[in-house]
């Protein structure tokens, strides 16, 4: 039976050949573990094989982690929508959050980023595929919202992330993760200094990382089948 370091192994591999396959530089493409409904234990494994970075949803869940593992050197994303009396534990505990849709969110969590910790960084969520199920703004919303959540001071705003509708077709796949690269391009012609795409998962990495992803968030092909279900965020 595989091991947690095992498919480890086995993502890492993925991630390499596809930015290979796309003329990228496989160290251009970053692994995020998503531990959400995973114990303790099984990111402590992953930490020990090499992975520093995971994503987490429930915030309440994230904490009970975070104080079972607090001697690890651990990176901390929070990756599942944010509700307005969760966000200053988010900026107080995370390093990055992925799920920016709103500006009163984006201003809570820049005012409750305490004064000794660097900016919050930051990923504005792009409903890249218009699902009414899904949170995220439009890619039209996405540019204005980039340009309030670059001005606030707590938090530093590094790009976009996306979870574009689920499909097996690789066509539709880059189609979708195509847009939200369109809209980082053009953040950046418009100067602001982004450097993160949060695009791809374990069913769609290869299309992701082929229309540019800095960012895989890998959760079932790391640690299996979700173990347990938390409150929300």
């Amino acid at each position: 039976m595989a091991t947690i370091s095992d498919n480890l192994q086995a993502v890492r591999a993925r991630i390499e050949g596809a930015a290979r396959d796309a003329g990228r530089d496989p160290r251009s493409v970053s692994l995020l573990a998503v531990s959400k409904t995973h114990p303790a234990g099984a990111i402590q494994e992953a930490f020990a094989a090499g992975q520093p970075a995971f994503g987490e949803n429930y915030v309440q869940e994230a904490l009970e982690k975070m104080a079972a593992l607090g001697r690890l050197q651990i990176e901390w994303h929070m990756i599942g929508p944010l509700q307005s009396n969760k966000t200053k534990q988010v900026a107080g505990r995370f390093g990055w959050v992925h799920t920016l849709d709103r500006e009163r969110i984006a201003r809570r969590l820049s005012e409750q980023r305490p004064a000794g910790l660097l900016p919050l960084n930051a990923l504005i969520q792009v409903n890249v595929s218009g699902e009414s199920s899904k949170s995220g703004v439009s890619a039209i919303d996405a540019i204005a919202l980039a340009q309030v959540v670059a001005r606030l001071p707590g938090l530093r705003l590094r790009g976009l992330m996306a979870i574009p509708e689920p499909t097996d077709d690789m066509a539709l796949q880059r189609a979708q993760f195509g847009v939200v690269r369109e809209v980082f391009e053009g953040l950046c012609a418009d100067g602001l200094p982004l450097d993160t795409l949060s695009m791809g998962m374990s069913d769609d990495l290869e299309a992701a990382i082929a229309e540019g992803s800095t960012l895989v968030r890998v959760g079932t092909a790391i640690f299996g089948k979700r173990q347990r279900v938390r409150d929300a965020a």
